[in-house]
């Protein structure tokens, strides 16, 4: 009888007809009298046309419809059937080492997703009062960060740069050397030829053991990639209720904003500085907010920042520099000069570093800011040869300790460093400055 039961409880629950409506109108954003709930997935049929679409708000009284894929070839009258279904998402482990598209799609070739479940597309925000302090090292392999910017477990960090500075391969070094249970990797509107070098070359097959990989290329619709940054982050946050330590990486948030930006532009929202609208920064919040501690796991952030113009004080960088905990800056003075990473350790800072490292490392790490100071200070006398070597002795130590602190920030890629032999040779070199 429990089965009986059940069926009829199925039967009684399922729709037997959908409602549908005609297109009205198709200017940017599709216009169609049907009944339907924001984010609400539509479909879109014309003749030899069959396209996936998603509501996006209401207009009088038509609802506002923006499809995932183009639609070439539309006429108007065209018919939109309401699937009334939500968005979902795959988790579990038989997601690592698989590449998937914005809806959870494999798109590496090797078959459908295996041991995985679906479930609703969520961020799952965790309530402030249940996060858990950021107390526990994230170790990343990279002496810069694990030396004098150290993050986290649960952190958010942004990492600023302009183009060809080497963001990418960063991230993938990182990923490379972290200790965690699995990395969520959102490619979002990179180039299509970017995608595979990233995989094969700045991941690896080390890296993508562990990792699953999101891919919206830039030529694909604004919709698209403003779902792969929320299927990773859905994705993050059920492998940390699962009490998992998850690395989530975002690259680039300035292109998921970029997206957001062409909805909203459809949407008749207001355009601000520069062109960006409302919703742009309340994704941006949303994005962000869903990463860090929980109260079993966590979600250790890294979002890429591509500055505009090499303008770091642009609204996406503004923006994105007030919510994370902590800001690394790529500069292309440093990468034109073959240094990488090419980070500017004095315009960047970790906000927990003090809750998670030792009095002894904090200490070393402040010395050797203090010496690069000093360095950056005398760069221009030095180069046109006004300072005379003994007209101070600490300009002259920290001088004779340049080459010693670039062996600790600069290194090749596939070199990763324990995060203890990084501390060792800070103390080394702070043992030298008795100021």
């Amino acid at each position: 009888m429990s089965v009986l039961t059940e069926l009829h409880r199925d039967i009684a629950s399922s729709r037997t007809f959908h409602s549908v409506g005609r297109i009205k109108s198709a200017n940017g954003v599709l216009t169609a009298d049907i009944p339907a709930a924001i984010h609400e997935q539509c479909q879109v049929i014309d003749r030899n046309l069959s396209v996936m679409a998603e509501v996006i708000g209401f207009n009088d009284d038509a609802v506002q419809i923006m499809p995932y894929y183009d639609l070439e070839g539309l006429s108007r009258d065209a018919r939109v059937i309401r699937l009334e279904k939500r968005s979902m998402v795959p988790y579990g482990p038989g997601l690592l080492g698989r590449v998937i598209d914005a809806f959870g799609n494999p798109m590496d070739g090797k078959g459908p997703l295996r041991n995985c479940r679906w479930n609703l597309l969520e961020q799952n925000i965790p309530c402030p009062l249940s996060r858990t302090s950021i107390n526990v090292p994230f170790p990343t392999g990279q002496r810069t960060i694990d030396g004098l910017l150290t993050i986290g477990r649960g952190q958010r960090m942004g990492l600023f740069a302009g183009s060809g500075v080497g963001k990418s391969t960063l991230l993938g070094e990182i990923a490379k050397s972290v200790e965690t249970d699995i990395n969520v990797i959102a490619l979002i509107g990179e180039r299509g030829r970017e995608v595979r070098p990233f995989l094969d070359e700045c991941l690896g097959a080390k890296g993508m053991e562990r990792s699953v990989v999101i891919v919206a290329t830039s030529d694909q619709s604004s919709l698209v990639r403003v779902r792969a940054a929320e299927t990773a982050v859905s994705i993050a946050s059920q492998f940390r209720s699962l009490g998992q330590h998850v690395l989530l990486m975002l690259d680039s948030i300035t292109r998921l904003a970029h997206a957001q930006r062409e909805i909203g532009l459809v949407r008749n929202e207001p355009p601000t500085a520069r062109g960006y609208t409302p919703s742009v920064l309340r994704l941006i919040t949303k994005i962000l907010e869903a990463m860090g501690n929980g109260d079993v796991g966590s979600i250790t952030g890294i979002v890429t920042v591509l500055v505009d113009g090499d303008d770091f004080n642009e609204p996406i960088s503004d923006a994105v520099r007030s919510i994370v905990d902590g800001h690394t800056v790529l500069t292309r003075e440093m990468a034109q000069r073959g240094h990488y990473p090419a980070i500017d350790v004095l315009h960047s800072i970790s906000r927990v570093a003090r809750d998670v490292i030792s009095d002894e490392h904090a200490a070393s790490a402040q010395k050797i800011r203090d010496m690069l100071a000093i360095q950056r200070e005398m760069e221009d006398l030095i180069r046109v040869g006004a300072y005379v070597k003994g007209s101070s002795e600490k300009v002259d130590k920290a001088l004779e300790l340049a080459d010693a602190i670039d062996a600790l920030r600069f290194q090749r890629p596939g070199e990763s460093t324990p995060f203890a032999q990084t501390v060792n040779a800070m103390k080394q070199i702070a043992a030298a400055w008795k100021w």
